[in-house]
């Protein structure tokens, strides 16, 4: 239980966003590194990095938004999936820079203070996750079906998070949590 509660912690980030303003973040060293400005979690952020950056590695090692999972880094399991600009993105092949001037939603930034988001608690109520490694993505991913209209049927809901794969099957619980998140979040 302890891994899923991670997953789903309002806990504050890290040094990253310790003040209103622009974040704070280390110097990047190197050459050719480019300027990336986001408002992460509806926070701004400024950093310069390397063109190569993947918006993953950006909000895990850059930002210690470690919400986000690195699953396969290939684009394959969806464990990274956070939202940029309402619509769902898998981190690992989102380029950072490519998403300069973008708003980015992740795990971190679903709930509202101390409140879990519907989505987050339905998860915790119908169990949702066992080890947890994918249960931020599935999250962000349900959270972005709703919202996009395709919780309508079990079939549509399993459709519409077939991006996002679960190594302990927990399936029929995730589609029990995505049907009661969607009746609150209407």
């Amino acid at each position: 239980m302890a891994v899923g509660a991670a997953v789903v912690s309002t806990s504050s980030p890290g040094a990253a966003f310790a003040s209103d303003t622009a974040a704070a973040v280390p110097p990047a060293v190197g050459e050719h590194l480019v300027d990336v400005r986001l408002s992460v979690n509806g926070r701004p952020v400024r950093l310069r990095a390397d063109p190569r950056w993947t918006l993953l590695d950006t909000l895990r090692e850059r930002l210690e938004l470690t919400g986000t999972k690195k699953g396969c880094d290939r684009g394959q399991c969806g464990a990274c999936t956070v939202h940029v600009d309402g619509r769902r993105v898998l981190s690992c092949l989102t380029l950072a820079a490519a998403a300069d001037g973008s708003q980015v939603r992740t795990i971190e930034g679903l709930a509202d203070g101390d409140e879990l988001h519907p989505m987050q608690q339905a998860f915790i109520d119908h169990d949702g996750f066992q080890c947890g490694a994918c249960t931020s993505g599935q999250i962000m991913s349900a959270v972005a079906l709703v919202d996009e209209g395709h919780a309508a049927s079990d079939d549509e809901i399993r459709e519409y998070m077939s991006g996002n794969i679960c190594r302990c099957s927990a399936y029929p619980f995730i589609v029990d949590a995505v049907k009661a998140a969607s009746k609150v979040m209407r």
